[in-house]
This record gives C-alpha cells, structure tokens and sequence, in this order.
C-alpha cells in the first residue's frame, strides 16, 4: 500500500459522506472495506438509521422458522451482513424474541402471537437500506396494518 503523506502507516482510508478519512487497521493484512461508517441522510451527518416498524393484524408471529427466514432475507435485500442470529420462543403462548447482529447494526423483533402484534427494530448505518426490510416483514406476516418510524442516530448536537 503507498504511503500518503500525513497518513499514518498501516492506516485505512475510508470515504465517510463525501470527505475520507484515516483510522488505523485493526489487521492491516486483511484489506477488507468498513461497512459500518457514518452517512449523510437529507444533509445530516448520522450514525445510521433506525426504524421502528410495528405490525398490527399480522399472522405466523409465533413460527421460528418464518421469523428467521424473514430477517435473514431483511438484511439481504437491505445489503447487510449477517454476523449472528438467534431466537427465543416463550411458551406457552409462542412469542419470539430475537436478534440479527450485522456488521452495520441489527435487527430486532419481539412479538405477540396473542395480540397479532410484532414490533422490529431496524438499525443500520452505512450503505445498508434498512427501508428495504418493510416489505420482506410485510410479505413474511401479512399484517393489516403496518406503522413505521425512523430516526437519525448519532446526530452531532441532538439529545
């Protein structure tokens, strides 16, 4: 790797919202690209996006296998990377908890077979489209009624 100048050596460029910027390699020998860096949403400058999706009137809330295709496919059509999943079924009623780590956040999902209700939270940053996960959970439970939130995380100045 060529030396720039005022770089450190053994350091990685990385191109964060328009500017690039150097951080040292964790292992300079592997020359794998950071999926997790910050981005620009509508000009401001954030960690990720999180969206709260809630569904109402949904079925097969209580079917692991269901839940866990779902979010493995949430994050392929997002362009994420899996790095674990696993999830909790709670008798007797079947609700499931459970988690997707990724390399640019999570998601996670707790529902209600009982109520017909499941609520997921969908974190990512990077180049990840965590938009895209609505119409997997959509397809996946067929609520009747769908509400979605997101938020900038990591706002410089916001509390």
């Amino acid at each position: 790797m060529p030396q720039t100048a005022g770089v450190p050596a053994g350091a990685v460029s990385l191109q964060i919202c328009g500017g690039t910027d150097h951080v040292a390699a964790v292992n300079p020998a592997e020359d794998i690209p950071r999926k997790d860096h910050f981005i620009n949403v509508n000009g401001v400058t954030c960690a990720g996006r999180h969206l709260i999706i809630d569904l109402f009137g949904a079925s097969h809330l209580n079917d692991q296998a269901r839940m866990e295709a779902a979010m493995r496919e949430a994050v392929r059509v997002a362009g994420a990377t899996l790095l674990h999943i696993h999830l909790h079924v709670f008798e007797p009623n079947g609700g499931l908890s459970g988690v997707a780590v990724l390399a640019e956040s999570h998601i996670s999902v707790h529902s209600w077979p009982e109520n017909n209700y499941a609520a997921f939270d969908v974190f990512m940053c990077g180049e990840a489209r965590p938009e895209l996960t609505v119409a997997v959970f959509e397809e996946a439970f067929s609520p009747e009624r769908v509400g979605v939130r997101e938020l900038l995380r990591g706002v410089a100045g916001s509390d």
